[in-house]
């Protein structure tokens, strides 16, 4: 099947899930949890898909074929919103991944096809240099941990959120933010020491860009120094990974700072048994999410302003009003269900997709 039809009053968001199979499900997850809880009374189907490209496991593989849509159902078809995520790089130069090809036809039909997407990390890096040339700058230490950011400008997507807000980063690579500004790129909110956070770029449709992770779950950074202190022990990697910062309290910094000398001294896997899973465990928190929730929020009120007015536009005032009123909802509610769809916002299967959300939702015009 080519495309798929939208649903009355919903929003359609896909997702291009190209994270490594061992991150899949957990990306799903975050981004379900974080859409869900943001969606605050609108519907929200979200459809997964993923580029062929991405080196895959058999069970990672096993898992998209089963879960997620083909890519090509995406080509003849318009989404509401996108949300694309980043990958582990292979080569320094993005161009020469497998899936750039993919990846840059994506940049360029989204332009076309949706309202506004999100790109998340190495895809910000990625949809920056395809269509600005703006190279992403290698960094010479991991940018790794909780950042501390500040609203740099005055918009729609940050309203409500606060003046400075926590923000997850974890990547090897930045792009400048003199460089971004010179090509017409609005920075939103920014960190002193991690450089620009969000920022945006009107094109036909509204570009977002995230060098950080909003959607991380309070222990993925966690879990992710965890891996890849693994890696230094199984000898894939040689130098062993900087803690991440702002993020662990006094007393796991001491167990992990002792595990570090042991590993330095003795470099064995058998010393990953060792690892204060336990005592992290529960004990570091989720900062950011206030802050994620509010530009989610706004971001999923935008894409609902902008169906209003292209159903208004293609059903006539007339007629849009009347149906409008029949639903019992008022013309610029109209993506907003009377009803609860999902109780308690649960997810479940819907055509083929996964509903969010349900219920009235106050909106401000955009």
């Amino acid at each position: 099947m080519s495309g798929f039809k939208p649903a009355a009053n919903c929003i359609d968001i896909g997702l291009v899930n190209n994270m490594p199979s061992t991150a899949l499900e957990a990306t799903e997850r975050q981004f379900r949890t974080l859409l869900d809880t943001a969606a605050d009374g609108i519907r929200v189907r979200l459809r997964l898909f993923a580029l062929p490209e991405v080196p895959r496991t058999d069970s990672g593989q096993r898992h998209v074929n089963s879960c997620y849509s083909d890519i090509n159902d995406l080509w003849d078809s318009h989404l509401d919103g996108l949300i694309v995520t980043g990958t582990e790089p292979r080569t320094q130069n993005l161009t020469e991944e497998p899936y750039w090809g993919s990846l840059t036809r994506l940049v360029d039909w989204a332009e076309l096809h949706t309202d506004s997407t999100i790109w998340s990390c190495l895809a910000a890096h990625a949809a920056v240099l395809h269509t600005d040339g703006i190279s992403r700058c290698r960094l010479s230490v991991k940018r790794f941990g909780v950042f501390d950011c500040a609203r740099a400008s005055e918009h729609s997507l940050t309203e409500s959120a606060p003046a400075r807000l926590q923000m997850p980063h974890s990547r090897w690579n930045e792009i400048p933010e003199d460089a971004l500004r010179m090509c017409g790129y609005r920075i939103l909110t920014r960190s002193k020491d991690a450089g620009a956070d969000a920022f945006i770029k009107r094109r036909k449709s509204l570009f977002v860009f995230f060098q950080g992770h909003p959607e991380y779950e309070a222990d993925t950074l966690f879990l992710e120094y965890r891996r890849d202190v693994r890696r230094f022990l199984t000898r894939e990697t040689e130098s062993y990974p900087p803690m991440p910062q702002g993020y662990f309290n006094a007393g796991i910094v001491d167990a992990l700072t002792a595990v570090r000398e042991r590993a330095l001294s003795d470099r064995r896997q058998e010393l990953l048994a060792d690892f204060p899973t336990a005592l992290v465990a529960g004990r570091v928190r989720n900062t950011w999410r206030f802050g994620a929730v509010c530009i989610y929020r706004n971001w999923l009120r935008y894409l609902c302003a902008k169906r209003d007015r292209r159903l208004e536009v293609s059903q006539g005032p007339t007629e849009y009003t009347r149906v409008s009123h029949a639903t019992s909802v008022a013309p610029q509610k109209m993506c907003a269900q009377q009803t609860l769809e999902t109780e308690g916002g649960a997810v479940r299967e819907i055509l083929g997709g996964h509903q969010i959300g349900g219920g009235v939702q106050r909106r401000e015009s955009y």
